[in-house]
């Protein structure tokens, strides 16, 4: 069996659960998720517990089921505390900023990036412009949905990757970049 398949769920107080044909809706204090589970996978509430079965050992259902243990933990996991991604911006003028329903990323480009921001996901910019290289801009991602915030973490990601010599690009808050040394100065050609 998987070990996390087998793993009964705790349901926590203030988190509601249903389980309807294949539809599992969760909903808490922060907001209301839904999933539709796969086939060969059973899901039953005892009480406080939730437990996810497996129809039989075929390959496709034993990875099933240890996939939506996890999925209906993530959920609850998420309308009870929601889920949070912090991003730093590093580079002389690069900044972010919200205006209305996009996030506008300047890294370096001749034009603004600009990233429409999901529903259900909220951004926060903390630092606006960066000051030089030693404080970088910053923002907040939160959601309920795991898989949406870090969705969408990595779309701001991607927008301008650190790159390897002055380490200047977005990448997530406390990542270490490899920096590589630069070209060396080559002495008096001979």
């Amino acid at each position: 069996m998987s070990r996390i398949g087998k793993k009964p769920l705790a349901i926590p107080s203030g988190v509601k659960i249903d389980v309807k044909d294949r539809v599992i809706s969760v909903s808490g204090p922060k907001g209301n998720l839904n999933f539709s589970h796969p086939e060969g996978v059973s899901v039953a509430i005892d009480g406080a517990e939730l437990r996810v079965e497996r129809a039989s050992d075929v390959r496709e259902h034993r990875a099933f089921h240890g996939l939506t243990r996890a999925l209906v933990s993530n959920m609850i996991v998420g309308v009870t505390q929601g889920y949070t991604q912090k991003m730093e911006v590093y580079g002389t003028g690069y900044g972010c900023t919200v205006s209305g329903n996009s996030l506008d990323l300047t890294v370096g480009y001749s034009h603004q990036v600009k990233l429409p921001i999901p529903q259900g996901i909220k951004v926060t910019v903390d630092v606006a412009q960066a000051k030089g290289d030693e404080t970088p801009a910053r923002l907040t991602i939160e959601g309920i949905d795991k898989q949406l915030v870090g969705q969408f973490a990595r779309n701001v990601k991607d927008a301008r990757k650190p790159e390897p010599y002055k380490g200047k690009g977005v990448r997530y808050e406390g990542e270490q970049i490899r920096r590589k040394a630069g070209k060396a100065f080559a002495g008096a050609g001979g």
